[in-house]
């Protein structure tokens, strides 16, 4: 019962199993709803037809015994004799005259209240046909008949069955009997949601082996389920088709964009070469010549950039990208950073830290190139006159970076995708800064590679704050900065 709860409680009103436990359920209400409403009419016409039964024949007695008593008594002395034979406790007889005059009743008549018997004799003012009638919370069965003696009419035989105890009963069986449907109703219910959900189950288990699939895992991915139904176990083939077909598809991009990176990096290598050494010789260049080849070279070492950020994500993807993890100050490591940036953004980058040494085991040159890469997003983002602030911090065994600005923000929507590969929040922004949309996702790839994780927080109008995770070395040494 406890199984059964849970499952309503945690249905879903859209899903499959909602939909089929409804339809069935409701299916199975209308039928044995009908079943019932059909046997309650079909026991009160077997109850109505057997007393009418009795009625016809007492009917059809009443002439003979008259006739037989009519011979041995007065007539009127035969006809109220043969009436009292053939009434009793629960049978009530009256005979009237053509001119609607009651020529003789029984003596139990005499034992129903005068109202009883005034309304029962109401009843015969209209033409009446075999049914039950309700008098003053009692229930009775009304017939009338001709009755002829000698082929001389006599008058309107009525008689009148008292089927109260009959009727209460019926009524009581017929409650009963809505009672139990309804609990059939709700224990079938039940007992199909939980059928349904045990049905379902191979589905559930097909979406939860699908929803761990990483885009790592799509050529060893193998959809099989035991005990499912053919039709799953034919969805759980194709879906592992399918998988093999985007691995191998994700694969060809993969090579692809490493191939192409690999192929322009070199010749665009030798160009920005080439324009450099050009430019260092330039005594015989007009200032035109020197503003187009610098513009040249800039954009070739953009190219090459992007084409190294592509370059990485691609051996990221195919598991070739190596760090190697050695022991280092992050204080230290952070300021050469902050000197090299400042030289070429002429921004203001302070440090703010709080603990002297704070060692990591990190990749050098990469945990390099993700703090470039963040400082280079914050002085796209935030204007010339406004600081870049760098806050060193250990966690127990954590180290913290962040990196703050004061620039324009990010919408709180667009905050969970800022690490997707191509993706800017100003198109148009991204377009006058030179922005791909690579460089968080490099930082993303490269810190989660050294064990790390990044995250960020930022307000419209108030800047950002890039948060870097790295595990700490081992230090015996730990003092404030102004110890130092």
């Amino acid at each position: 019962m406890k199984q059964i709860i849970k499952i309503w409680i945690n249905l879903d009103p859209f899903s499959l199993q909602s939909r089929l436990t409804v339809g069935i359920a409701s299916f199975s209400a209308l039928v044995l709803s009908s079943l019932a409403t059909w046997t309650s009419w079909k026991m009160q016409q077997i109850l109505v037809d057997s007393h009418k039964y009795n009625i016809e024949q007492i009917a059809k007695r009443l002439p003979q015994d008259v006739q037989i008593y009519s011979e041995m008594m007065k007539s009127e002395t035969g006809l109220q004799k043969a009436i009292n034979n053939l009434a009793n406790t629960n049978t009530l007889l009256w005979l009237k005259n053509p001119d609607n005059k009651i020529l003789v009743k029984s003596a139990t008549l005499d034992l129903l209240s005068d109202t009883t018997v005034a309304e029962l004799m109401s009843l015969t003012k209209m033409p009446i046909k075999p049914q039950v009638y309700k008098v003053n919370q009692s229930y009775f069965v009304l017939c009338g008949s001709s009755v002829q003696v000698q082929g001389k009419l006599l008058g309107e035989l009525f008689v009148v069955k008292d089927i109260t105890r009959e009727q209460r009963m019926f009524v009581l069986m017929v409650q009963s009997l809505g009672i139990t449907s309804v609990l059939a109703i709700i224990v079938l219910t039940a007992v199909i949601a939980f059928y349904i959900k045990r049905s379902l189950q191979p589905l559930r288990q097909l979406n939860q082996m699908a929803s761990v699939i990483s885009a790592e895992d799509l050529g060893q991915a193998q959809l099989y389920l035991d005990n499912a139904p053919s039709e799953v176990k034919e969805l759980a083939q194709t879906l592992t088709m399918l998988l093999s077909r985007l691995s191998q598809s994700w694969e060809q991009e993969r090579e692809f964009v490493s191939n192409v990176s690999h192929e322009l990096r070199t010749p665009l290598t030798i160009v920005h070469g080439y324009l450099q050494s050009v430019l260092r010789r330039q005594n015989n260049l007009t200032p035109t010549q020197q503003e187009a080849l610098e513009t040249a070279a800039s954009e070739a070492e953009r190219t090459i950039r992007l084409l190294q950020d592509l370059l990485d994500l691609a051996r990221a993807d195919s598991g070739y990208l190596y760090f190697q993890m050695k022991s280092y100050v992050l204080n230290d490591l952070v300021e050469e950073v902050v000197m090299m940036a400042e030289k070429y953004s002429d921004r203001t980058i302070t440090i703010e830290s709080k603990i002297y040494p704070v060692e990591i085991k990190a990749d050098y040159s990469r945990l390099k190139q993700v703090l470039l890469n963040l400082i280079d997003n914050a002085v796209k983002y935030s204007e010339a006159d406004t600081p870049i602030i760098f806050k060193l911090n250990q966690l127990q065994d954590k180290a913290i970076i962040q990196v703050c600005d004061k620039g324009y923000g990010i919408p709180l929507q667009q905050q969970a995708r800022i690490f997707e590969r191509f993706y800017r929040v100003d198109e148009s922004r991204s377009h006058t800064t030179g922005g791909c949309g690579l460089g968080l996702s490099i930082v993303k790839t490269l810190v989660e590679g050294m064990g790390g994780s990044v995250t960020v927080q930022s307000k419209l109008g108030e800047g950002s704050m890039f948060t870097i995770s790295l595990p700490t070395y081992p230090s015996s040494v730990t003092f404030r900065e102004g110890d130092r």
